[in-house]
């Protein structure tokens, strides 16, 4: 009689574990795959060591520069992309539902950038701004704003860029590593970026001082926005703090610097007249760049035209031409465009000056 019950449990045992191994291999499995390419000079990257972090899921890129990890489970992943001699990747991918084709990825050589004047690296360009438009969720979720209890006024306003999360691709200064995959808002008197994760509603903080470049698309007007930090540039010998938002590249550079200071409260108690609470005021400033420098975009007109230096006059007649008022930030922005677009290589970044 025992020997009968013992074999039972054997039985169910084995039952169990069987069920358990079968559920196993049912379970969906898929591949991951992509390409590889040198920025410098589009030639494929062959032995790139491609793994999920935390995981035994690997692959090294061949000779034509692809590469495939397979029998990969639904799962939210960090993808490291790492060879010797070029910039590390870290892009935060989600597998569900069938195989994933990440397209090609470019990577640069470590250091890699390039000696035309433009303020951005093109390290920040390669990565795959076209990703940033798709798998958009709706955005919605993360508008909170920075406040100050009312102790015994407010503090109204918030010292975010855009309190909106916009999707985002960042260049690191260490290892000249590219970070995709995460939602980030830039708060400007901390000079913090913020980030978080598709579908989190918790953030983490990243130091802007660890931040060369970034881009994200703008969750409004549904283009790519590019900052650069202002450690890299120059006002009167040193060094800026906070980041600059990249108008116009190239050949002379127009940028600008949004600034956050705080209007008192000019409340008048006896009166009872005023604003009784202080305020965040944000608004912009523009400047050009020359040899790594930043300078102010001057007022005058005659000063205005002398930054174009022996193509002043060609400039001041395109102005004239087009009925451009120099008081007008958008006509800035279109000299800026014209001047640049004389020299070889030139991109716009932007259709259009978005003002907000």
């Amino acid at each position: 009689m025992k020997n009968s019950v013992k074999v039972q449990v054997r039985i169910l045992l084995l039952t169990i574990l069987l069920g358990m191994v079968l559920g196993e291999v049912d379970a969906q499995r898929y591949s991951i795959k992509g390409t590889l390419k040198n920025g410098a000079n589009d030639e494929f990257i062959d032995g790139a060591v491609i793994t999920l972090r935390e995981t035994a899921f690997s692959d090294i890129s061949n000779n034509v520069g692809t590469f495939k990890i397979e029998n990969v489970f639904e799962d939210k992943f960090i993808l490291n992309i790492q060879i010797i001699g070029f910039q590390a990747y870290k892009s935060q991918i989600t597998v569900k539902g069938g195989d994933l084709n990440l397209g090609i990825i470019t990577l640069f050589p470590y250091g890699y950038e390039e000696n035309s004047g433009e303020a951005l690296q093109k390290t920040i360009r390669a990565t795959n701004v076209a990703e940033l438009f798709s798998k958009r969720p709706n955005f919605e979720g993360g508008h909170a704003v920075f406040g100050i209890p009312p102790e015994p006024k407010r503090l109204l306003g918030n010292f975010y860029l855009d309190t909106k999360w916009n999707k985002a691709s960042i260049l690191l200064y260490r290892d000249d590593e590219i970070v995709e995959g995460y939602f980030v808002r830039y708060n400007i008197n901390s000079n913090n970026f913020e980030l978080r994760a598709e579908d989190s509603e918790e953030a983490s903080a990243l130091p802007g001082l660890r931040v060369r470049n970034i881009v994200w698309v703008d969750s409004k007007h549904m283009v790519p926005r590019y900052f650069v930090n202002g450690m890299d540039l120059k006002d009167e010998g040193s060094p800026i703090a906070g980041f600059f938002e990249v108008l116009v590249d190239g050949k002379m550079p127009l940028v600008r610097r949004t600034v956050a200071t705080i209007k008192q409260s000019n409340y008048n108690a006896a009166l009872m007249v005023g604003n009784k609470n202080d305020e965040i005021m944000k608004r912009f400033v523009y400047y050009y760049i020359q040899d790594n420098n930043v300078h102010e975009i001057p007022k005058k007109r005659n000063k205005f035209f002398q930054i174009f230096g022996e193509k002043s006059q060609e400039m001041e007649a395109f102005a004239l031409e087009n009925k451009m008022s120099l008081k007008e930030p958008s006509n800035w922005f279109n000299l800026f465009t014209h001047y640049n677009s004389n020299f070889e290589g030139f991109k716009p970044l932007l259709p259009d000056l978005i003002d907000n």
